[in-house]
């Protein structure tokens, strides 16, 4: 077995409309720790990914990220708040709802159809 001692691990996600993507992820609480005109790096709470230039509709709807969050109503809440101000067309934010693993998970769309899962552990 080869033993990788992984330090990391980065998911892509594509962006449709790059800078508006960053700009999302920004005003969720990332932080935009590099970019250049195809690749951001964002962070929070000491986990990253990365933002790509570049789509493909089919890749964008079926990429997801699992975040765990303290509090998914509190989460719904303030991401229901951020879309009503019309900054971000396209993302949406769905109430939270019990899931039988034992989540309670707030789903949020980002602009190019990216499935967030803001999830607060119950059990």
């Amino acid at each position: 077995m080869i033993d990788l001692q992984t330090r990391d691990i980065r998911s892509f996600i594509p962006a449709q409309d790059f800078e508006l993507s960053k700009d999302f992820y920004v005003a969720l609480g990332f932080e935009l720790a590099y970019s250049d005109a195809n690749l951001a790096l964002l962070s929070s709470g000491g986990h990253s990914f990365y933002l790509q230039n570049y789509w493909i509709k089919d890749w964008a709807d079926n990429s997801m990220l699992h975040l765990t969050v303290a509090d998914a109503r509190a989460c719904h809440a303030q991401v229901a708040a951020l879309l009503a101000t019309g900054r971000f067309p396209g993302a949406r934010v769905a109430p939270p709802k019990q899931e039988p693993y034992g989540a309670l998970v707030t789903y949020v769309w980002d602009p190019t159809g990216v499935l967030l899962h803001l999830a607060e552990w119950t059990d």
